[in-house]
């Protein structure tokens, strides 16, 4: 259990928000565009702890969400976990309620930010900082795919890397 406990808050902990540089060349600029401002949506999103905003960035179902532990972190993690796996299934709810119920001020900033796109389906790539309570707790890279929905963009699969 206090393995899953702590899955939970680096799944929580891993997430990221948005200093968004320039796109890579994309052949659909207004996509590109639109998905900028999803990536500033999610920022500050976590940034004012909204939980509904962050939520409705993701697609609400067949979702996957994927956190990889870099070399450091998870030798540091298997001592004092032994069953404890390096890449660790989760889910984007997770991290929504981390966001909506955290008490001090939490922030995720991304660099070197590169979307790639058809205008139907889209990449985002990027390093980040997370901060909690203005101290990084981690860093890593982030990709996410989106798919454009009747409702408009949304993220349908994340995975990141963790480390410290």
């Amino acid at each position: 259990m206090k393995y899953l406990k702590l899955i939970a808050v680096i799944l929580a902990v891993g997430i990221h928000s948005a200093h968004a540089g320039a796109p890579s060349p994309s052949g659909n600029a207004e996509a590109v565009k639109q998905i900028e401002q999803i990536v500033q949506s999610f920022q500050s999103a976590i940034i004012n702890k909204d939980a509904k905003t962050l939520g409705a960035l993701f697609l609400p179902k067949d979702n996957s969400w994927m956190t990889v532990l870099s070399d450091d972190s998870y030798a540091e993690i298997k001592q004092k976990h032994p069953n404890a796996h390096k890449a660790n299934p989760g889910a984007y709810k997770q991290f929504v309620d981390f966001v909506g119920s955290s008490t001090k001020p939490i922030e995720e900033k991304f660099s070197n930010v590169r979307i790639d796109t058809n205008g139907s389906i889209a990449s985002v790539y990027f390093d980040f900082v997370f901060l909690d309570d203005g101290a990084v707790n981690n860093r890593g890279s982030e990709a996410w795919h989106l798919v454009k929905t009747d409702d408009g963009w949304k993220i349908s699969s994340m995975i990141y890397s963790v480390g410290r």
